[in-house]
């Protein structure tokens, strides 16, 4: 670990790399609100470059942490740091905002809860709860009948143990997002045939 808080640095390291993870690795622009204690110790204790360094690809034991915001310009990376109340939330909490090459923005609020660990509240607006601990699946798909079964099929079919689900939704029959946690190995060609199911818009894999 590079910093001298496993909260204020690991943990915030890790919420970096899964908002990579959901953006993807062509990330021109990383915009970090922070919250409460975050907001209060950012630049003493690291955060700031934490944050972006996981944004960077950087892991939390990795010296170059140190230099996130040299590399993240060397890479033509704009990044920002803005102090901001996230409401009823974590205090080692943080609004990541990234943009890609092709103007997508994606956005998830998570919190550094100690030791390490990480909780994502929510991503792209929408509530929703997981820790990146194990390989986790995410779905954007239209809540329908069949379409968890559909993606429960897929995955018994090669092998693959389901550790948990949730599904999120605001409005029957509007977009939702499923999170599927494992503790194994999900390949690429498996994630391809959940893209190619009825009502799924879009899948991603989170697995640090």
């Amino acid at each position: 670990m590079v910093g001298p808080s496993s909260s204020h640095t690991a943990g915030a390291v890790k919420l970096g790399n899964i908002a990579r993870k959901i953006a993807g690795e062509d990330v021109k622009q990383a915009d970090f609100y922070l919250h409460g204690s975050f907001a209060k110790t950012h630049q003493g204790h690291g955060t700031d470059k934490a944050l972006l360094g996981g944004v960077l690809g950087m892991s939390p034991d990795d010296e170059k942490i140190r230099d996130a915001f040299s590399i993240a310009e060397a890479a033509g990376v704009n990044y920002a740091f803005h102090i901001a109340d996230l409401g009823d939330v974590h205090p080692n909490s943080a609004r990541i905002v990234l943009q890609d090459q092709q103007e997508n923005k994606y956005e998830l609020i998570g919190s550094s809860i100690g030791g390490g660990k990480v909780m994502v509240n929510s991503l792209n607006g929408m509530h929703v709860e997981f820790n990146g601990q194990y390989a986790t699946i995410i779905t954007s798909h239209f809540d329908r009948p069949g379409v968890v079964a559909n993606v429960s099929s897929v995955l018994s079919r090669h092998g693959i143990n389901i550790a948990f689900l949730k599904v999120f939704r605001q409005l029957r029959g509007s977009e939702a997002r499923m999170i599927i946690e494992s503790d194994q190995t999900i390949a690429p060609y498996i994630l391809d045939e959940l893209k190619e199911l009825p009502d799924i818009n879009s899948v991603v894999l989170v697995d640090l």
